[in-house]
């Protein structure tokens, strides 16, 4: 990169070199569910082959089906504008093999007038969607290769370009543009590429024009492989996707109905109907939608969820019915519909014999009822989160997600209740390293009896640059009164760099 920055370089030190350096925590495992997100979006919208590639590829089968979106060229387009329409950057490539569209969508040039190679290739087709970094945090989306028997695109996420991301080679031709493409273009293993660069290969058709024979005896099959996948002499198939089948029962009624005591009493029919489907598979329910069919044509929706996968008949009953003064059945409902979009694994649970002591209080049906009632995202634990700073070491999480082992290890005593700001007081100090003598806080004043301190805490230099000089001294003062709270002074008392020298009010002991 122009400024300097390579993998693997410290964090600290590409702070130095780029000021302002945005820095997030690597995530593989929601990347791959990000990435495979987005393969099921391919699947539904462009082709029903589809396989993910990791790991920031997918691969898309469009023999057949590109025609329906306009060609091979427009279907590409119509993919990089869809996703650059939600924020993403996109590269693509489109050629004669899987493996040429991979490297030719990471290295090659992309053309802005990719219109006149828009000729008809329905018997070959590959396109390969490849994404760069970006700063996204929770969609996560990624990069998209297709693949077909002898064509191939490609896109990748990053940055916007002054042209357009995108790169259409002529069918027959793929060989000739991959041959300026660098070593990683032909998907080397590192020690392969490394060792290639070391006895002089810089290019694809530097491996080509070399003889196989001392190749694949110094490494392997590997190199020749790879030439002869993106040269399109040798078919890669694909592995497609396999989405479950749908789990959903359907129940269509004689007569339709219309009164609360009806629709409860069908919903606990359709619930076990339901229930026996997910018990041969194996599966609990997460998320459940009632669709209520009228007779006017028009649906009524209602969606639940749980906090643990669920195949009880009786909790999935109660929780669909608490929502059925939401459902307005008009002239009557004729069919209903209970479908499972999120279903999860559920695993037999031994119960504990009476000898071995209580168990643990399952509480999940009260979390589900509750979480239904007010809503999920006002439903939650605190949990540790490792931060050197007070406000930042308390996360959200779910009620019932796993304990992922994060304790507090802080060795100073920490305030009962914790204020979600540290709150500005007014004080009076006689010595800059000393607590306050007095102080006032939402206008209510306190004399200081004793004081404990002082724990000096600094910023977290690391994560906001703004915080390199940051430091804050907390006391724990107990107040005539008897109340005691956690105050720190925004500064070492001395340098004007390290705080305002301003008081705040953070915490309450019990």
């Amino acid at each position: 990169m122009r400024a300097g920055l390579r993998a693997g370089i410290p964090a600290t030190r590409a702070r130095i070199m780029v000021p302002g350096l945005a820095v997030e925590d690597a995530d593989p495992g929601g990347d791959a569910e990000a990435l495979e997100r987005l393969a099921v979006w391919m699947q539904q919208r462009y082709a029903p082959v589809v396989a993910v590639d990791p790991p920031d590829g997918i691969v898309i089968e469009t023999s057949g089906a590109d025609h329906l979106h306009g060609g091979e060229a427009a279907m590409l387009a119509d993919i990089v504008d869809r996703l650059a329409a939600s924020g993403i950057a996109a590269r693509a490539a489109i050629a004669d093999s899987w493996g040429a569209a991979h490297g030719l969508a990471r290295y090659g040039q992309g053309r802005q007038d990719i219109a006149r190679h828009d000729i008809a290739r329905q018997d070959i087709a590959r396109q390969d969607i490849a994404r760069q970094d970006a700063p996204q945090d929770l969609t996560r989306p990624d990069q998209t290769q297709r693949q077909g028997s002898s064509r191939s695109g490609s896109m990748r996420r990053g940055p916007a370009q002054p042209v357009r991301p995108t790169y259409v080679s002529l069918p027959g031709q793929a060989g000739a543009d991959i041959a300026a493409l660098p070593l990683a273009a032909l998907r080397l293993a590192a020690g392969t590429a490394a060792g290639l660069r070391l006895l002089g290969f810089r290019s694809v058709a530097d491996v080509e024009a070399a003889p196989r024979a001392p190749l694949a005896l110094r490494f392997g099959p590997e190199p020749g492989l790879r030439l002869d996948q993106a040269f399109g002499r040798i078919a890669e198939p694909i592995d497609p996707l396999r989405p479950p089948d749908p789990v959903e029962v359907r129940r269509a009624f004689a007569e339709p109905i219309s009164s609360a005591e009806t629709i409860a009493r069908h919903i606990g029919l359709i619930a076990g109907r339901l229930c026996e489907v997910l018990e041969a598979r194996g599966l609990g329910a997460r998320r459940l939608d009632l669709l209520c069919h009228r007779v006017d044509g028009t649906l009524q929706a209602v969606r639940v969820g749980t906090a643990l996968p669920v195949r009880d008949v009786r909790h999935l009953g109660r929780l669909l019915c608490d929502r059925i003064e939401t459902i307005a059945p008009g002239f009557g409902i004729e069919a209903m519909t209970l479908a499972v979009p999120m279903a999860e694994p559920l695993a037999n649970r031994q119960a504990a014999a009476s000898f071995s002591g209580e168990a643990a209080a399952d509480i999940s049906d009260l979390v589900d009822t509750l979480a239904n009632r007010v809503g999920e995202h006002r439903l939650y634990r605190a949990a540790p989160v490792a931060s050197d700073l007070p406000e930042r070491s308390v996360g959200r999480v779910p009620p019932l997600a796993p304990e992922t082992g994060a304790t507090w290890t802080d060795p100073w005593p920490r305030p009962t209740r914790l204020l979600a700001r540290p709150e500005p007081i007014e004080t009076l100090t006689v010595l800059p390293d000393h607590p306050p003598s007095f102080f006032v806080w939402r206008g209510e004043r306190q004399r200081v009896k004793r004081a404990d301190g002082p724990e000096r805490i600094f910023g977290e230099w690391w994560v906001r640059e703004e915080e390199t000089t940051m430091v804050r001294d907390y006391f724990r003062v107990e107040a005539e009164s008897g109340e005691r709270y956690w105050i720190f002074r925004a500064g070492n008392g001395e340098d004007p760099a390290t705080g305002s020298h301003r008081w705040f009010l953070h915490g309450l002991f019990g």
